[in-house]
């Protein structure tokens, strides 16, 4: 291994959500040094505007790559729809890894199930999304659902609590046991699987695109000689645009929560 096989990989989401891939790429790649960075002060970017997100994003690879970063994973849907494209052409000798809501393997599992695509509203509005709904939809019943405020109220923690237990039942309530799958299209949603699937019934199988991200940056990462040596100890270490203790310990406590 050379010089280019020893930096970091630095993986970035609008918030701590993009923590539910960044389990998945250590799983996949444990002897690399992953940096992750939640945008939590401008958090949700579902929210935003395309431009907004793309100049967020594009401030955090530039941030990464000055500190040496060997590869990016964009952790978040909404700014892989928005931005990875752009970022792409701007660094086209670093691989740039995206998330999009894992839509193929459910309609593979399901070839005429009906299919719930949980989202934000962007994510859904965009053509990424659109183009996957028609390449891969088939015979299935494909149902986007935009789920507004959702990961904003994910951030806060506390998933315990009634009212986001209320804000899931209003969101997905109405398909209890008329679903076979649901797509969790946002990387916050895979942190309340068990609240999604509590409204909606038991034998719903549950879909997200962390595994796939993972086995993508090993393949780009192996393709460029970029992989860390086999006896590198990885290390996995946070920072947040809303840098304060307590969610900085919000974010350590998401990454070693069941899932």
């Amino acid at each position: 291994m050379g010089e280019r096989s020893e930096g970091f990989v630095g993986v970035f989401d609008s918030g701590l959500g993009g923590i539910s891939v960044l389990r998945a790429l250590v799983a996949e790649l444990p002897h690399e040094d992953f940096r992750y960075f939640g945008d939590s002060a401008h958090a949700p970017y579902g929210e935003k505007t395309e431009a907004q997100v793309l100049e967020l994003s594009r401030d955090i690879v530039e941030r990464f790559l000055a500190d040496g970063a060997k590869a990016i994973v964009i952790a978040c849907n909404t700014a892989t729809s928005a931005a990875a494209a752009t970022l792409r052409a701007a660094h086209p000798n670093v691989p740039i890894v995206g998330i999009e809501p894992a839509l193929k393997p459910a309609a593979r599992a399901f070839p005429r199930g009906r299919i719930l695509v949980m989202a934000t509203e962007m994510t859904l509005h965009l053509d990424k999304y659109h183009d996957l709904a028609r390449a891969w939809g088939g015979e299935c019943e494909v149902v986007p659902v935009p789920c507004p405020g959702l990961a904003a109220r994910i951030e806060h923690g506390n998933l315990g609590a009634p009212d986001l237990a209320e804000m899931i039942e209003g969101l997905v309530g109405s398909y209890s046991g008329e679903v076979d799958a649901v797509v969790l299209g946002c990387t916050h949603y895979p942190f309340v699987r068990a609240q999604i699937e509590r409204v909606l019934g038991p034998g719903v199988a549950f879909f997200d695109g962390g595994a796939g991200t993972a086995r993508q940056l090993r393949a780009r990462l192996t393709d460029e000689g970029l992989l860390a040596a086999d006896g590198h100890l990885g290390a996995v270490s946070f920072a947040s645009s809303l840098d304060t203790p307590d969610e900085l310990a919000l974010y350590r406590r998401f990454f070693s929560m069941p899932l």
